[in-house]
């Protein structure tokens, strides 16, 4: 492991360990994963991990949506006046709309707080009502002489009888130019204001009218998108329905409509699908969605007025990160499984590894980190981490048959550690002790392992069961 584990060999409790800040350096027992997963974040390769629950799958794709930058492109959806069922896709880079709200910005003059009318001046907060001094319109009270600037009182003796009105940041008034009389608009920026006449609104309104645009995937966004269900609509996306339809009085317009799915909010990150067989015949669309790296977006309702509203070619270039147990893997679609494997790599996930004192510490840094995600529990002494080794170990023995070995099924142990912590904070202790460590170990078998403490078998828990459902009802009641 890159991350210096020394410190985590001696220590009086966890509160004392440092822990390291990239994701891939929190994943302990999984070299050979956390190598693969650098060099698909590099260089944008998919990944089938496969392996029990609870050994760090999640955690690895998160890992690589860490190490890939920002995304750089906006997508977004644009109203088609020859054809409204027909939105349009525009793909902006992060310089093209920087330009653009650079230019936004441009049009129109600014003007300093003094160069304003004064009752502009007033209604944005640059100018005091009473003594008229000049001040920052973030002030809400003049720090000259103390009047309310927001106010509709002229002064502080009437003020309690008039209600305060807000600043405001856009304020409407005319002018009269050449015998015509003109619209005028005064925007605060800040602490300047910007003009604007009716030539340089009239360019903006045009530009409205001619691009009305809805942004499906904005260009601040995360680069890690997890689908949780088999849903088409969440993974490709849909229309929704409108009563009235497209209708230009009463109804919404198609483009207004249009949903993105998870492959389109994913562009530029990652996309991870956990228990990928689940997706069942929607792993033929995410197949086309890889191969593509583009995916239309229709309604998928055929009662729905969505259902004639199409928009092509929606980008969709994401790394896939998929999940999968291993008796699953018969039920994930060939192809896409070929299409995983063609452009990157298949990854057996550890359940165990070596019982040693540098994966004992690294079991420290584990027991760190979960406790400092949690927020609710105290650290841990050294010896209540010994503890939690030694329940790894019985773990491993039980669970994989792996002899001088710890268990990889963090999800378990991970709820030890919680558990031991409540039972610290429900004592006041100041922190979780291998009493509390032992105890949680004990509390957190499952119901299985109990009912053969009691019965000896679950086949003969089950059994004693069916034998009182078959007593006589009279019988049962005097029981």
């Amino acid at each position: 492991m890159e991350y210096e584990l020394s410190e985590y060999s001696s220590f009086e409790s966890t509160k004392e360990l440092s822990l390291p800040k990239d994701p891939l350096q929190q994943i302990i027992g999984q070299s050979e994963a956390v190598r693969v997963a650098k060099l698909a974040a590099l260089q944008r390769r998919n990944i089938l991990l496969v392996g029990p629950p609870g050994t760090g799958k999640s955690l690895l794709a998160q890992s690589i949506a860490f190490h890939l930058p920002q995304a750089r492109e906006e997508i977004s959806v644009l109203h088609n006046p020859e054809a409204p069922e027909r939105p349009l896709v525009e793909v902006r880079t992060a310089e093209k709309i920087f330009e653009e709200k650079k230019q936004a910005e441009t049009r129109g003059k600014m003007l300093s707080p003094e160069e304003l009318p004064f009752f502009v001046a007033e209604k944005m907060g640059f100018r005091c009502r009473r003594c008229n001094r000049l001040s920052a319109a973030a002030q809400s009270a003049c720090p000259n002489c103390g009047a309310l600037k927001y106010s509709s009182a002229p002064n502080d003796f009437l003020s309690p009888y008039f209600s305060e009105s807000p600043r405001h940041d856009r304020v409407h008034t005319t002018k009269i130019t050449d015998g015509r009389e003109e619209i005028i608009v005064y925007e605060r920026v800040g602490e300047k204001a910007r003009v604007l006449d009716q030539a340089a609104m009239e360019k903006l309104d045009a530009l409205r009218k001619t691009k009305p645009r809805r942004i499906l995937v904005p260009l601040a966004r995360k680069t890690f998108i997890q689908v949780t269900g088999a849903s088409e609509t969440e993974v490709l996306g849909d229309v929704r329905h409108d009563p009235y339809g497209g209708h230009a009085q009463i109804g919404t317009l198609p483009y207004l409509r249009v949903v993105p799915g998870a492959v389109h909010e994913a562009h530029e990150g990652v996309l991870f699908v956990d228990e990928l067989s689940a997706l069942n015949n929607i792993q033929r669309n995410l197949l086309t969605a890889m191969q593509e790296k583009k995916y239309a977006i229709a309604g998928r309702n055929s009662q729905s007025a969505g259902s004639s509203v199409r928009v092509d070619g929606v980008p969709c270039d994401f790394i896939l990160v998929a999940a999968s147990n291993i008796n699953d893997l018969p039920y994930i679609f060939p192809a896409l499984r070929s299409r995983i494997i063609g452009n990157g790599y298949e990854i057996l996930l550890e359940t165990s590894m070596p019982d040693s004192q540098e994966n004992r510490a690294a079991l420290a840094q584990f027991t760190a980190q979960e406790i400092t995600k949690d927020g609710r529990i105290p650290h841990a002494t050294a010896a209540a981490v010994e503890a939690l080794a030694n329940e790894a170990r019985k773990r491993a023995q039980l669970l994989d048959r792996a002899d001088n070995s710890l268990t990889l099924r963090l999800r378990e142990l991970s709820g030890i550690i919680r558990l031991a912590g409540d039972l610290a904070v429900s004592e006041g202790a100041e922190l979780i002790e291998e009493k509390h460590v032992t105890a949680a170990s004990e509390q957190s078998r499952n119901v299985e392992q109990k009912l053969r403490d009691k019965y000896g078998s679950v086949w003969k828990a089950g059994a004693a069961e069916s034998a009182l459902d078959a007593r006589p009802s009279a019988q049962k009641e005097v029981s």
